[in-house]
């Protein structure tokens, strides 16, 4: 039997390496973290505070997604501690984004891409819409 201890981290691929640090860093607010000397570009971010972390591993081949915004694509979710400044920040920012206040799965979201088109799912434990 196996027993998990829970998410340790999720890599993704990016094509340009300084766009999704700038991405990663000025629009979610992550924080860099030290990278083994690896022999391929990357980047190491911290992601809250139980020590899970995003990799983002330079790679130029086919696994990268063509096309606009759909929930049902891979992503990987990262709780918010509010949905509607994250909202609010994304429209500051002019983040091209797909809100979901009130979704079956009983918690809010909002779908965004990366530079990338990676998908990122934003989730909050409640909507605190006003």
């Amino acid at each position: 039997m196996i027993t998990i201890e829970g998410i340790h981290h999720v890599s993704i691929c990016v094509r340009d390496l300084e766009r999704a640090k700038t991405f990663y860093k000025d629009i979610i607010g992550l924080q860099e973290i030290e990278r083994p000397p690896f022999d391929f570009p990357g980047a190491w971010y911290a992601l809250g505070p139980d020590g899970q972390q995003l990799h983002l591993i330079v790679h130029n081949g086919e696994t990268l997604r063509e096309g606009d915004i759909h929930t049902r694509d891979g992503h990987f979710a990262i709780r918010v501690s509010s949905y509607t400044e994250t909202i609010e920040w994304l429209k500051h920012k002019e983040i091209p984004h797909e809100a979901r206040p009130y979704p079956k799965a009983g918690f809010p979201q909002i779908y965004v891409l990366d530079p990338d088109r990676n998908m990122i799912e934003l989730n909050a434990a409640v909507c605190d819409l006003t």
